[in-house]
């Protein structure tokens, strides 16, 4: 809480967090803090290179700017007013440490700072290293529409014949009029969305406790290639494909 902060200590303060993932809340911001990211092991400096972080502020955040900070450089992250949106941003962690400087007020009326974050270990929701392995959902079904759109991905409305995998409960039984799992699952921008009729393999990770998905292949181009490795027995990771 900034009402803690005492005149006399530096305006900059080093705050150190340790988990693979959390929130921190600031209240009154007052000065600034400086935001260490870590994992909870120590991993080999090529482990460190392919973390990353994701911060997604909570709606009622404000009363500070978030920036990046490396070797005294600053590098805007979140602007105040944008972060209402709760948009999640993703970096490197070798990009350096969340800089979080408080924004000068007129008044004292209560403001609160406030962001989830996690740390990942690939390019942050949406991309993942090998879709096939270990994801944090894994089905295939039909895009039925797209909810929204922002600049980093679309949220799209899906309904799935089968459920391989799903790390948490993203997607509920009886959508599409009970004929199937239902939900949302966010899009990368770069990647299309067909509407209605083609099946797609739709695999990816959760964060904030939300579906990314990566780029879908055609559900029948995915089952020709699993078949194809099954008889050269070169498939990493058995699906029941029935």
């Amino acid at each position: 809480s900034g009402l803690t902060h005492e005149s006399h200590r530096r305006d900059v303060e080093q705050v150190y967090l340790r988990c693979s993932q959390g929130s921190l809340e600031w209240l009154y911001p007052t000065g600034a803090i400086i935001v260490n990211l870590r994992p909870n092991t120590e991993p080999s400096s090529q482990h460190m290179a392919g973390l990353h972080v994701c911060i997604k502020p909570h709606t009622y955040s404000q009363g500070s700017n978030v920036f990046l900070e490396h070797s005294g450089d600053l590098r805007m992250l979140l602007a105040e007013k944008d972060q209402a949106q709760s948009t999640v941003h993703c970096f490197s962690l070798a990009e350096g440490a969340v800089f979080v400087e408080a924004v000068p007020q007129t008044d004292i009326s209560r403001r609160i700072t406030a962001f989830q974050y996690e740390l990942v270990s690939s390019q942050g929701p949406g991309a993942h290293m090998n879709p096939y392995l270990h994801p944090g959902l894994a089905g295939s079904g039909i895009f039925r529409g797209v909810a929204s759109d922002t600049i980093d991905h679309s949220p799209v409305v899906v309904t799935l014949s089968r459920l391989f995998r799903q790390k948490s409960r993203v997607f509920a039984w009886g959508g599409a009029r009970g004929r199937g799992w239902g939900g949302r699952i966010s899009v990368p921008a770069q990647c299309s969305v067909h509407t209605g009729g083609e099946e797609y393999l739709l695999t990816g990770s959760v964060h904030f406790g939300e579906a990314w998905l990566g780029c879908a292949p055609r559900y029948k181009d995915f089952l020709k290639l699993y078949i194809r490795a099954q008889k050269a027995q070169t498939n990493p990771c058995e699906i029941d494909t029935d």
